[in-house]
């Protein structure tokens, strides 16, 4: 199969960046509650919220929800847009590192889950303060990759 024979991704809604920031904000806060508290159902809530965004698409996840109807409307229009599969790709890395926090915390392998949350609160840490989206640059790496043939294309 050829780079160019790679299936092209399903067409989502652009995404307001304010938004993402806005989610990762959230993030970041329930993940420093985490943190604090070592609780495994809260990071295993994180990663549900992380699983809606990757897998019914970033217009259904529950943060960009929240933005649209709170605090969208007060803003204004977006005066920039950006791609949705970016996005939808970091929130599948921070579904495992939530997913396999919460199995650290639940499964009474504590500095499992601190670990793992500590890497995902960073990652949301950058995109909330910093517009620095870690899992949208490896997004790009990954495709930049598989685009110089240095990676196989998916079938």
């Amino acid at each position: 199969m050829s780079v160019t024979d790679i299936p092209v991704a399903r067409a989502e809604p652009r995404l307001d960046p304010r938004g993402v920031r806005f989610a990762a904000a959230l993030t970041t806060v329930v993940l420093a509650l985490v943190l604090v508290s070592g609780s495994g159902w809260l990071a295993a809530a994180q990663a549900a919220v992380f699983a809606v965004g990757r897998f019914a698409g970033m217009q259904f996840a529950p943060y960009g929800e929240l933005y649209r109807r709170l605090v969208a409307r007060r803003l204004g229009p977006a005066t920039a847009w950006e791609d949705a599969a970016p996005v939808r790709f970091s929130q599948t890395v921070g579904l495992v590192f939530t997913a396999v926090a919460a199995a650290g915390y639940l499964g009474g392998l504590p500095l499992l889950g601190v670990v793992a949350t500590a890497a995902a609160l960073a990652a949301a840490f950058l995109n909330a303060a910093f517009g620095f989206c870690l899992g949208c640059e490896m997004y790009g790496l990954l495709a930049r990759l598989r685009g110089s043939g240095s990676l196989p294309a998916r079938s």
